[in-house]
């Protein structure tokens, strides 16, 4: 008699329940473990959950439009010794043959666990993609799995060959260092398991002895219902999509070689073909005229964040220009020396001064918005602008450190955020945010407060422009600077007097450097 096993809904993270829309199997049919069952959505993404282990499918216990929460039953699978073999048949079978069980088994053979490597300070990382599925062989340092950071994405490759022999994530997982990703078999065997592989003719029908048909995966073929209905996917033969994708791509009548994709190695993703949809339907024919570009993981997260600091802080921005002659002598006595300085370095080491005086402005809220953190220490949010969009790296004790020290971990600090490989605890712990956008130009924005934080610097580019001096207009280096604050902690006359004394202290160089 065959087994059956319920199959119910894993933690896939903070939610109550999610939505089914979308079911993937029917009663009767034969599932591989790690085999999409049915897709979710959430407020933030979709998510397919696989198959735990390989069976038959004996009930389906959801549908389309269920809300599901974890610990809920999805279906039940039946399995027994014949499932197992006719999976196995299915890969061996000819082209438009039929073949039946045997009592043929394998050796043994010896499995080795494949688990996560130090990647660097991340208590866990994303599963973003699994590039192999059960049954495939790997070679060494072939890509297994794909994980993103909030800085950067990398591939976990092979540490030595095999034959996966069970896969223990998925994406949407978190993953830490030292857990198990999959399970690899090496024998001798393997090779020969290749060269079926290869040789396996695709349209194979198998059946065994309780006659049960074998649902075996292909690769997409045109629709041919009706002349009518023709839809042509000749083109899709080298764009990189999973079977889900490309089934959804079937029914809804769009070409996957139109797309362009987002994921690792321009993989198509569920949310590029329906970002490609959505564009036809609102645009029409003139869909092939414009591109659709995703946003960055780092700009979704960052975006996120900011609209909320935006819509739940009342900001006020002050606006102010500041003389910086005597700085500007002093960077170009530097600079004659082989010591370069930016004007950032300057800024920073005055707002520490000003910070001082006026410690509201180094602290946050706490999450009941009653009470103010203030902050002993002096770390700054430095913004920098990167490919994948805007990180906040902080720079730590800033009072205690020189101009030249701080020029050194800013250009550090910098380069590494532009590559990606900033650890997560360079990003933590400030209590102030100067965003500097003096080397791109402009001449003044309103900076958005980086929440729990309560105010950031603007600072725009460095312009020439005549100051009357007593007697007459001279050329005067000036930088503009806009301060936001948030006005339940701080109000206008506090940060007026924050502006006149960053403004006093960046003026006078001597004051700054005592």
């Amino acid at each position: 008699m065959p087994t059956q096993k319920n199959v119910e809904l894993p933690d896939i993270g903070d939610f109550d329940s999610v939505d089914v829309i979308e079911v993937l199997v029917k009663v009767g049919d034969i599932v591989n473990e790690n085999d999409s069952l049915i897709t979710l959505e959430t407020d933030k993404a979709t998510m397919e959950i696989p198959a735990p282990f390989s069976g038959k499918v004996a009930s389906l216990e959801v549908k389309v439009g269920d809300k599901i929460a974890k610990g809920e039953l999805i279906l039940t699978l039946e399995s027994d010794s014949e499932i197992a073999e006719d999976t196995s048949n299915q890969t061996a079978a000819p082209s438009n043959s039929k073949t039946t069980n045997s009592s043929n088994h394998k050796s043994s053979v010896t499995q080795k666990n494949v688990e996560l490597p130090d990647i660097g300070d991340f208590d866990s990382v994303d599963v973003i993609e699994v590039l192999v599925k059960v049954g495939d062989i790997v070679n060494e340092n072939d890509s297994l799995i794909t994980l993103e950071t909030d800085k950067a994405t990398m591939e976990i490759p092979a540490p030595f060959s095999g034959k996966v022999a069970s896969l223990e994530v998925k994406v949407g997982d978190k993953i830490a260092k030292g857990e198990l990703i999959l399970t690899l078999e090496s024998d001798s065997e393997i090779a020969e398991d290749t060269s079926n592989q290869t040789a396996a003719p695709s349209n194979s029908k198998t059946t065994n002895s309780s006659n049960i048909e074998i649902k075996k995966p292909s690769t997409p073929t045109p629709i041919t219902e009706s002349p009518q209905e023709e839809i042509s996917l000749n083109t899709d033969s080298n764009s990189h999509a999973s079977p889900s994708i490309r089934k959804l791509a079937r029914e809804l009548g769009v070409s996957l070689s139109k797309i362009k994709g987002t994921g690792k190695k321009g993989r198509v993703l569920e949310e590029d073909l329906k970002s490609f949809v959505k564009q036809i339907v609102i645009h029409g024919d003139t869909v092939n005229e414009v591109e659709i570009v995703p946003l960055s993981r780092i700009k979704k997260l960052s975006g996120k964040h900011l609209s909320n600091s935006w819509s739940s802080i009342p900001h006020v921005t002050q606006f102010d220009e500041v003389n910086i002659e005597q700085l500007e002598k002093f960077r170009k006595h530097q600079k004659e020396r082989n010591i370069k300085l930016s004007p950032l370095v300057f800024i920073m080491k005055a707002v520490v001064q000003v910070l001082k005086r006026h410690p509201n402005f180094n602290a946050s809220l706490d999450e009941t918005g009653e009470n103010l953190i203030v902050k002993k220490y002096f770390n700054l949010g430095i913004a920098v602008d990167t490919p994948n969009g805007l990180l906040v790296p902080v720079v730590k004790d800033v009072g205690k450190k020189s101009l030249v020290e701080l020029a050194e971990e800013l250009a550090d600090i910098s380069s590494r955020a532009r590559e990606g490989q900033l650890q997560a605890s360079e990003m933590k712990g400030a209590g102030f945010t100067i965003s500097s956008l003096g080397g791109i130009g402009g001449t003044q924005f309103t900076p958005i407060i980086n929440s729990p934080e309560v105010a950031i610097l603007g600072v725009s580019r460095t312009q020439i422009k005549p100051v009357w001096n007593g007697s007459s207009f001279e050329p005067t280096a000036m930088i503009p600077l806009a301060l936001s604050y948030d006005h339940r902690v701080i109000d206008g006359a506090e940060g007026a007097k924050f502006m006149a004394e960053l403004n006093q202290v960046l003026s006078n160089i001597m004051e700054m450097l005592l």
